[in-house]
């Protein structure tokens, strides 16, 4: 019997096996190693591919969105570009949120997304953007087609989480959101991240 093509033999790399999304940079691909139902933080190893329990969430702050990477991106020096504050890139996958009406309780999965805006964050002068986008097809927020038409407590929520879910009682955060963009600026972002990917892996 012959196996149908594509076919993976083995599992592809979350990061590098995966393709960047079906139309990108309006529709990406999310890998997921968050949702809003987990109290620790996972993230796929670099080498492996495989999820890691990186570290228990010291706050008692859950994440308002599903939260992982679109990839085959990569944060360098064109994604410091646009960002103004930032010095570098901070050399990871591009980090993504998706908004879902639906829960979604399982991570390890790939959502179709539809991006809507994003986060300027830096951490330790390295850009660390969060794209926001929603699910495809969402039956109450698929219709969304910039940051602006969401409901401006959502926005705050993810702003709050990013910028407190490193603090340390005692110790001063490096951690700030310079602003909040739209899709089109979402756009330039994704596409200076995949950008930096083919300069850095091809």
């Amino acid at each position: 019997m012959a196996f149908p093509k594509p076919f993976y033999r083995w599992r592809p790399h979350p990061w590098h096996g995966l393709e960047v999304g079906p139309k990108p940079p309006y529709l990406v691909h999310a890998f997921i190693e968050i949702t809003p139902f987990d109290l620790v933080k996972y993230e796929v190893d670099k080498i492996t591919g495989y999820l890691y329990l990186d570290r228990p969430q010291r706050s008692s702050s859950q994440h308002p969105a599903l939260y992982g990477f679109i990839p085959r991106t990569y944060c360098g020096a064109r994604v410091r570009d646009l960002s103004p504050k930032a010095k570098d890139g901070d050399g990871d996958p591009l980090d993504v949120c998706v908004i879902s009406e639906r829960p979604v309780t399982r991570g390890e999965v790939v959502v179709t997304a539809k991006v809507i805006g994003g986060l300027q964050m830096v951490d330790h002068s390295e850009a660390d953007d969060k794209i926001i986008a929603v699910v495809d097809g969402d039956h109450v927020w698929g219709a969304i087609d910039d940051i602006s038409d969401l409901p401006p407590v959502l926005v705050e929520r993810l702003q709050h989480y990013f910028l407190t879910y490193k603090m340390i009682p005692g110790h001063e955060s490096n951690v700030s959101i310079e602003s909040v963009y739209s899709a089109e600026h979402a756009r330039a972002v994704i596409n200076a991240s995949i950008e930096d990917y083919r300069d850095e892996y091809e």
